[in-house]
């Protein structure tokens, strides 16, 4: 039994590029509330954090960025080739994400919650919760996705593999092992087998039949079984511009999900979205030219923001291309307000911004709660 009284807590864990993230998003799919621990560690040695002077007073001020802010890679240069200090850092930031994550599951209105940590077998943590979840991928497989998605040259991603304990120790800890080597599918069909063999009955998430008067617009949920259907609707309503694959939205939903603005059983929109770090991020917009903007908008934001609010997001950005974006009075009526990656002055805020900006897309801000989720840390 989990440490939190009436919630399930499975424990994710794995060595760095084995896809823990992508397998905490496909829980999330399934209806878990997910934190990302390893997240939560950079937030608490921001600025405005607790973690921020002990760990400036321990490594030195050379490590600031111009900002005054922590500059990780400075850090990580330092931690991760010599494991004493690694050890010391750990000490000081791992009691704070222990903190936060009781906080927000507390706080978390799902039952079954996923905490993805790439420490969580040797810490406390551990023994909170009620299942052990390791993703497995072979070496080969971890330095190419670091050299690819993360643009590390070859000798940094094998000194980061080669710097963690060898997989089997966590393998041999696990109740269930992921392999994260193949296709999204194939690991989307591993993840749904044992969430479905932990809750057979489990009904959050489940779609179930909507009727609406004629003319009225409904927001569904998409799932991956739709893929080919969202890579057809975005080439169509994106006059080719986007041409998207079956294979490709199935990648996407490592990271994000779909949903699908009907009219009287039709598709006439589609936007993709995704929570990470208490930031909701709205990047695919495509609606049906013949439909009023702000109509189509209002009802697919209404459902992204009262999802995101249950999930403590903070604020709500949106990224859209030129044809959209100039439209400000529409945004402007929905609660959104143009802004800059420097104006959002939050660090977690501007890495969401930065990770998530297009060529050529304008940004917009909605804040979705005043309080600082992490602030009591």
């Amino acid at each position: 039994m989990s440490a939190w009284p009436g919630k399930f807590v499975i424990g994710l864990t794995g060595n760095i590029a084995t896809g823990k993230s992508v397998v905490r998003k496909m829980l999330e799919h399934l209806g878990a509330y997910g934190i990302d621990a390893d997240a939560l560690g950079h937030r608490v040695i921001a600025k405005d954090a607790p973690g921020y002077q002990p760990v400036v007073n321990t490594f030195g001020k050379w490590i600031l960025a111009p900002d005054g802010q922590i500059d990780r890679a400075k850090l990580a240069r330092v931690v991760f080739s010599d494991p004493d200090a690694l050890v010391q850092l750990e000490s000081m930031v791992h009691p704070l994400v222990r903190q936060a994550v009781d906080i927000l599951i507390r706080r978390s209105s799902q039952k079954v919650i996923v905490v993805e940590a790439i420490k969580l077998l040797e810490g406390p943590l551990r023994q909170a919760c009620d299942t052990i979840w390791v993703t497995y991928a072979k070496k080969e497989a971890q330095v190419s996705r670091l050299t690819q998605k993360r643009a590390m040259s070859a000798a940094v991603a094998h000194q980061r593999v080669n710097s963690q304990p060898p997989q089997t120790e966590k393998v041999k800890a696990a109740t269930t092992v992921i392999h994260n080597e193949g296709s999204f599918e194939e690991t989307w069909n591993q993840v749904t087998q044992a969430w479905q063999a932990l809750f057979p009955t489990y009904e959050t998430g489940v779609i179930k039949p909507i009727t609406a008067p004629k003319g009225v617009m409904l927001v569904e949920k998409a799932r991956p079984r739709h893929a080919a259907e969202i890579a057809s609707l975005i080439g169509r309503l994106s006059d080719g511009k986007k041409k998207p694959t079956s294979e490709d939205i199935m990648a996407a939903f490592g990271e994000k999900a779909f949903l699908f603005l009907k009219l009287d059983g039709e598709p006439v929109g589609v936007v993709g979205w995704q929570v990470e770090n208490l930031v909701e991020r709205t990047d695919d917009v495509f609606i049906e030219p013949s439909q009023s903007l702000s109509n189509a908008m209002q009802a697919l934001l209404n459902e992204i923001e009262t999802t995101s609010r249950d999930l403590q997001c903070e604020i709500a950005l949106l990224f859209l291309p030129p044809e959209l974006s100039n439209q400000v009075d529409v945004w402007s009526s929905l609660g959104y307000e143009r802004c800059t990656t420097e104006s959002l002055g939050v660090r977690a805020w501007q890495e969401a911004a930065q990770d998530t900006m297009g060529e050529g897309e304008s940004m917009f801000f909605k804040q979705l709660r005043k309080d600082r989720v992490l602030r009591p840390v």
